[in-house]
Parts: structure tokens; C-alpha cells; sequence
């Protein structure tokens, strides 16, 4: 199971209202008062009304002179506050609440164990930590719904069913109730337990509208093995049936060496009439899936394919120029971007900042220079962090603040997750508004390097 991403608004919130307000209940069938789990302090949380001795004798007491206007008492915080509320006391433990979630999961239902990789050291927190992004997201209930839609369909590769999600909800309260101790009670669980049951149906209701018109995963065959550097390789694959997908997205792969462990790439080509699909993998120290990509595979092998997901995509309808900054293999989904733009038609602007720590990481220079001499619409700028003479140097931000303006552009960013950071910042800096940048989660960037 994978960790979340944080796409553009898009869809449609009707499911995702209920966490916000906090309703109970949940997978338990019951109030959630009444859940097994590990025993809850008895500490009133912020906000409880108070006991009702207490309001009885406030009520029997004479009234006194005429005084200052008495302090309202203040509202009782909102579901998604006691979710936030949790989430803080938790974030300096989170590790040992990861553990304890995952231990109870596999101790009360051993079957799901087979539904994770034989090595959990980096899929353990991504499932938990999807879970409790999703459940603090839930005052947004567009972005929510959109993430949560993608994020179904993608667990389908995982076999994943809608029987699984009452044992993943009450792990994930059984932790909570152990290891939040300062916030935990009756409305806290009720918050918790509402906004599960709203995440689990949003992502079951997906796969089943998904399973009617595509398969879970698919088969593909290697066709194509270029390595233009010791530790770069092109794979180019040939799925085994149609499969639509949109420039600047990416997939999970899985290799038949390391079964379970599913890692994103980005396709490098916008959809070809062929049905081929590139990607550009960089083997990085103790990385299973890369390596094995980079190193083991080839021609004729076959991996698995997920479903295409993302949402760093061209608007064809807006006239507005792209920035496009891409780091390393970030190039990939950036080329793709410019085919897409190529192929409608239109002639906007586009300027490509092609980033890499030496002059020998820009790999694929040449395509792009190639694609910079086809269109002049198109510019493409080398940058290296400690540059020859004649390419800029300092990294991408500083060079993009070397040029502009860019306040009629929209911004495309792929990446290192600290180039990702750092690009962000200074897109903001010069007034790109947030809603006109565009990139991949950094949660997905680090899965996506190992």
C-alpha cells in the first residue's frame, strides 16, 4: 500500500463532507464506544461539556450583584481539530505508533501480512502515514476526494479488498488510543472513526468503478535496455494491452526480483502510437527496484505496470507559457510535457531548465537540444550546480531567477524532492502563485528513490 500524494483540485467532494463532521460509528457497526481495543485514559479531552453534577450546581446558585459580562464558554473544537490535535501528539513518537499499528494489524489479521513486501523498511510508514495525512486533509474536501480516488485504484495492484479496511481502521485506532493518551476520548475516537469510514468508502467505491473498465495491473515486456550512463537506464516496455495515461504522469513498477515492492517512475513520452512506454530509472545506493532495473533487467523480461496516476498535466486550454524545471531523471516527465504541448499545435512558450549536480548528469541533453532546434517555441537551459564555463551554475532556482518574468506561466516541476523544496520556494518568491506550480508529491519523490 502507498504512501499519499497531494494532486491539483479536481473531482468532487460529496463522500468526503462526513469526515469533516466527524460522524461515528464507522466499520464497527456500533458506537465506537463500544470498539475492542486497548483501554482509552480517562482524561476529558478540551472542550467536553462539563460533568453533569457539576452543572447542577451552577445552576442552584444565587444569583450574585450584577457584574462583567460572563465569559462565553469556548465551542467544543471541530472533528478535524481533534484530528490535527492527535496527529501533534503522535508526530515525536511517530515511529514506535507505525510499529504498534503494523504489529497489530498482522497480529489480529496474520492473512493481510502477505498483502506487504517480505521487507517493510520502507513501505512500513507509507500506508500509516496515507492514512493520517488523508484523515487531516479532511476540511478539504475536493482534494481529499480526488487523492483518495487515485489512491483507490492505485491498491487495487496490491489485491487489496473492501473486506481489508475494517482491520486496517481498527489498527489504526488501536494505536492511536495507545500512543495519544493527552487527547484521546470518546470524541476524539468518534472523529477518527468518522473519518476513516469516509476514506475507506472513497477509495473501495474507486476500485470498484475502476475494476469495470481496467485491470489491477498489467504485464510488460522490456523492449528496449539503453544505459547513457553507468547508472542511468532508458527502459522502454510493451504492456500487454491498452493502457491510456496523460504526459507529466507516472506509475508504480514492480520487478520479478523483488515481488511486493512497488516503486513511481514517470513516463518519459507523452502516448506513443505504438503503445511503447519509457522511463529513465537512476540506480541509487541500497535501492531494490532501481537497481534491479538499471542493472538486472533486460530485453525480454517482464515487470508489472499500476495504474497511471498524477496530476502534472497540461492545461490545453489556458494560453499561459510553462516553466518547466527538471532535475536529473525529472527530465523525463518535463520531455514528455514538451512532445504533449508539440503535438497540440499551439505554439506557446515553453522554457526547460535541465538540471543536474555535474555536467555529465544532463544525460539527455542532446534529445532535448534536438527538440529545442524543432521548435522555436521551445527553450531549453542547462544548469549544473558547479558549472564550466558557458552553462549557467548555482542550481536550478538561481538560475530561474536569472530570467523571466514569469507571471503568465505556469510551473512544471520534477525532481529530487530538495530541488522539488527549493524550487518551490523561489517559484513563490517571485510571484508564481501556488495553484500555477505543479509536481509530485515529495512523499512519492522519496518512494521513488530506492
Amino acid at each position: 500500500m502507498e504512501s499519499p500524494t497531494t494532486p491539483s483540485a479536481g473531482g468532487h467532494g460529496s463522500g468526503a463532507t462526513a469526515a469533516a463532521g466527524g460522524q461515528g460509528g464507522g466499520w464497527f457497526g456500533r458506537d465506537p464506544k463500544g470498539a475492542h481495543g486497548p483501554q482509552r485514559p480517562g482524561q476529558p479531552e478540551t472542550g467536553q461539556s462539563p460533568p453533569e453534577s457539576a452543572r447542577t450546581a451552577e445552576h442552584r446558585r444565587a444569583p450574585g450583584p450584577a457584574g462583567p459580562a460572563e465569559r462565553q464558554p469556548a465551542p467544543p473544537p471541530s472533528a478535524t481539530e481533534l484530528l490535527r490535535r492527535t496527529m501533534a501528539e503522535i508526530e515525536p513518537i511517530a515511529d514506535r505508533v507505525t510499529s504498534y499499528f503494523y504489529a497489530l494489524l498482522f497480529l489480529r489479521h496474520p492473512g493481510l501480512r502477505d498483502l506487504f513486501p517480505a521487507a517493510m523498511d520502507t513501505q512500513r510508514d507509507r500506508l500509516f502515514k496515507a492514512l493520517l495525512t488523508a484523515a487531516t486533509h479532511a476540511d478539504d474536501p475536493v482534494t481529499l476526494t480526488t487523492y483518495l480516488t487515485q489512491l483507490g485504484r492505485g491498491h487495487r495492484k496490491y489485491g487489496t479488498l473492501p473486506q481489508h479496511y475494517p482491520a486496517v481502521g481498527e489498527a489504526l485506532i488501536g494505536a492511536l488510543a495507545r500512543h495519544a493518551p493527552g487527547t484521546w476520548g470518546p470524541r476524539t475516537e468518534a472523529a477518527w472513526v468518522g473519518a476513516y469510514t469516509t476514506i475507506s468508502q472513497i477509495m473501495i467505491d474507486a476500485a470498484n468503478e475502476d475494476e469495470l473498465r481496467a485491470p489491477a495491473w498489467w504485464q510488460a515486456e522490456v523492449v528496449a535496455h539503453v544505459m547513457p550512463t553507468k547508472d542511468v537506464a532508458v527502459v522502454t516496455v510493451r504492456p500487454d494491452g491498452p493502457y491510456p495515461f496523460l504526459a507529466g504522469q507516472y506509475t508504480a513498477l514492480e520487478t520479478p526480483w523483488w515481488p511486493r515492492v512497488w516503486r513511481h517512475y514517470s513516463f518519459a513520452s507523452a502516448p506513443r502510437s505504438d503503445g511503447l512506454l519509457s522511463f529513465h530509472v537512476k540506480a541509487v545506493p541500497a535501492g531494490w527496484v532501481s537497481n534491479a532495473l538499471v542493472h538486472r533487467a533486460r530485453t525480454g523480461d517482464v515487470i508489472r505496470l499500476g495504474p497511471p496516476a498524477g496530476s502534472m498535466t497540461v492545461d490545453h486550454t489556458s494560453d499561459n507559457g510553462l516553466l518547466c524545471l527538471g532535475g536529473g531523471t525529472g527530465i523525463a516527465p518535463i520531455k514528455a510535457l514538451v512532445e504533449d504541448v508539440a503535438r497540440h499545435g499551439r505554439r506557446r512558450s515553453v522554457d526547460v531548465f535541465y538540471g543536474a549536480r555535474r555536467n555529465q548528469g544532463l544525460y539527455d541533453i542532446d534529445t532535448m537540444l534536438r527538440l529545442q532546434q524543432s521548435h522555436p517555441w521551445l527553450s531549453v537551459r542547462p544548469v549544473v550546480d558547479d558549472g564550466p564555463v558557458g552553462l549557467l551554475a548555482g542550481g536550478i532556482p538561481q538560475a530561474v531567477r536569472e530570467f523571466g518574468p514569469w507571471h503568465t506561466y505556469d510551473a512544471y516541476l520534477s525532481g529530487p524532492p530538495g530541488m522539488i523544496r527549493s524550487s518551490v520556494d523561489t517559484l513563490v518568491g517571485i510571484g508564481i502563485p501556488t495553484h500555477r506550480i505543479r509536481h509530485d508529491s515529495i512523499e512519492e519523490l522519496v518512494g521513488a528513490t530506492t
